[in-house]
């Protein structure tokens, strides 16, 4: 058995591309968690979602024996995060079942925008913080210069911070080391009653329920009777194991220690992250504070194109909510799509993420609409309510008030592509707060409205500045606005999941370019189709969909003209009968496309 003083339970954390999943690498090799032949790159990036895009969605935990320089052997358990900013939560969650942190930080990049939000993560969560200086084998870096830039942009000292290539494995065993001699020692009793917190969960189909725990006091073993306290669901654990990075069974899990366990739960509402676990004969008094709720801030609704698969989307959906805590849904129903769900993400690539998981891991065919923010609305007769669908938007009479979501942006951007960003912000209805100078890069905070952000802003960004900008953002309340409904008609019928909510000034402008798009995107018919923006009653730009046209008058040769007038009077009635009762299929990735409008 391991003793408490024995035990690091650390995270690694940084800004994306910073190295975090290869340092994660060398850490698993050194201490052999892993044979050569077994290791693979981004070893813990499993998903194959992961893999492709090179980035970390999921939050990885794996338990590691070190053999110090001081003859002890260590238990080591190691959790790698995201660094985008619509996995900011999964982050929180991590720093949650940990003592310490791995700051990363690229020597050729510096300090970017996540770098300094999940540093504050880590401060708030309490953690011992160890500076890390990546990428040192590149001829770029620049260490004294980026040790400087952490002293003064986040106030950690940076003076005596670990050198590392991830890539090569140089300066690992250092880092190693500081870990062992600088991270605190997890406290626990393992007399008291158990408690654990459930920090991650997900469903595994032979298994049920897999719940990843970290226990606090108590012991967790096989056999044993347990119960959730938010719940007061009771369960058997069937089998204990830890992550090595292979599951590796155990026979119990003490204080300190994070592994996971399976009790043939069927039920995923009955293992919430963020639940204690505790034992069901000798109870705990009351449970631990658990993780504050996330808040989604961009919603769309998800339907089937097949009704008949509405149960499983349901279940799909049941899953990735288990697996990833910050995804919310509802079920709601639309004239025009049927029965569906609406579904809150913490951002567009959250959204994106979700969307191919769900047509890869369970092949369904989803019409996604607009994604929106939350808005506030105060009706004439004094009731107050949440509009989460642009489609349920009251007669424009009916509404005193409307309010948006504003957020507080952080940007940092090298000072010659300042200019542009600038411009960007102010285009957004974006109001400068501070601008200040590190080194050679600016930084920039803005209160900028959400729903100007969620379309194509981090996409517009990132190409103003070639890719050299770095943006995190927090909401930041909510702000009366003069908000309007844009229609999308086809053929003179609303789409409802084409309407959108936006500011007045910018309407006719979003929507000739959602027009201009749609008319690039829907493929051409036997008849003409027409594609409008409306406010209300009023039109305010139109596109058309010009019809095939077939040579009707091909066999007629010479003769009397009224005889191909003829037939292209009978092609004209037929193609006005054709307009009226034929139905538009718009492609699924219509919907997307058409929203990623750049407005330039």
């Amino acid at each position: 058995m391991t003793s408490l003083e024995k035990i690091r339970n650390f995270s690694i954390i940084a800004h994306i591309d910073h190295g975090k999943s290869t340092l994660a690498d060398r850490i698993i090799e050194h201490c052999g968690g892993l044979e050569a032949r077994e290791m693979s790159k981004q070893v813990l990036d499993n998903m194959e979602l992961e893999q492709e895009r090179g980035i970390t969605i999921k939050a990885q935990t794996v338990r590691l024996t070190y053999k110090a320089k001081n003859g002890e052997t260590y238990q080591l358990n190691l959790v790698d995060t995201p660094g985008h900013v619509d996995f900011s939560y999964e982050v929180s969650r991590s720093l949650r079942a940990c003592e310490g942190s791995l700051l990363l930080v690229d020597s050729t990049q510096g300090v970017e925008a996540q770098t300094l939000a999940n540093a504050y993560q880590a401060i708030d969560a309490d953690h011992e913080i160890l500076p890390v200086l990546n990428k040192i084998d590149l001829p770029a870096s620049e260490p004294e210069r980026i040790k400087a830039q952490i002293e003064e942009i986040i106030g950690l000292e940076a003076e005596d911070a670990l050198a590392v290539s991830a890539k090569t494995g140089e300066g690992v065993d250092d880092v190693l080391e500081s870990i062992v001699s600088d991270l605190p020692p997890p406290s626990g009793d393992s007399t008291a009653p158990l408690k654990a917190l459930v920090v991650d969960s997900w469903y595994d189909a032979y298994l049920g329920v897999v719940t990843l725990i970290r226990v606090k006091d108590g012991q967790l073993g096989k056999g044993q009777k347990i119960r959730m306290m938010g719940t007061g669901a009771v369960h058997l654990v069937d089998r204990v194991g830890v992550f090595t990075p292979k599951a590796q069974p155990v026979d119990a899990l003490k204080p300190g220690e994070i592994g996971f366990i399976t009790a043939s739960i069927k039920d995923i509402a009955d293992a919430r992250v963020g639940d204690t676990i505790t034992d069901d004969r000798k109870p705990a008094d009351e449970p631990l504070s658990g993780f504050r709720p996330s808040q989604p801030v961009v919603f769309c609704g998800m339907f089937p194109t097949d009704a008949a698969q509405f149960e499983d989307l349901r279940e799909a959906l049941g899953r990735l909510r288990l697996n990833d805590a910050s995804f919310e849904f509802e079920t709601e129903h639309s004239g025009a799509l049927g029965f569906g769900f609406r579904c809150g993400f913490l951002g567009l690539l959250h959204l994106e993420i979700i969307q191919e998981r769900l047509s890869r891991e369970f092949d369904l065919d989803l019409v996604i609409t607009a994604p929106s923010v939350v808005y506030k609305l105060e009706k004439t007769d004094g009731t107050r309510l949440e509009l989460h669908n642009p489609a349920d938007m009251p007669d424009p009479t009916q509404i005193k008030q409307l309010e948006e979501p504003w957020i507080k942006a952080t940007i940092l951007v090298p000072d010659d592509h300042l200019g542009a960003v600038l411009s960007l912000c102010t285009e957004k209805r974006g109001q400068q707060i501070e601008l200040t100078y590190v080194g050679s890069r600016a930084m920039l905070v803005y209160r900028l409205p959400l729903n100007e952000v969620v379309y194509d802003f981090y996409d517009r960004l990132k190409s103003m500045s070639r890719g050299y900008a770095s943006f995190d953002y927090q909401l930041d309340g909510y702000d009366p606005a003069d908000l309007v409904k844009l229609s999308i008609l086809i053929n003179g019928d609303p789409v409802d999941s084409l309407a959108l909510v936006v500011h007045k000034t910018m309407a006719e402008s979003r929507g000739r370019a959602l027009c201009q798009r749609l008319k690039e995107l829907i493929p051409r018919q036997m008849y003409q189709v027409a594609l409008q923006a409306a406010i209300g009653g009023k039109i305010i730009a139109r596109e058309t969909v010009k019809a095939f046209r077939k040579d009707v008058t091909a066999k007629c040769y010479g003769g009397d003209v009224s005889r191909k007038r003829k037939l292209l009077e009978k092609q004209k009635a037929g193609k006005k009968r054709m307009r009226q009762i034929g139905k538009i299929e718009i492609p699924q990735e219509a919907f997307l496309a058409a929203l990623k409008m750049d407005n330039s």
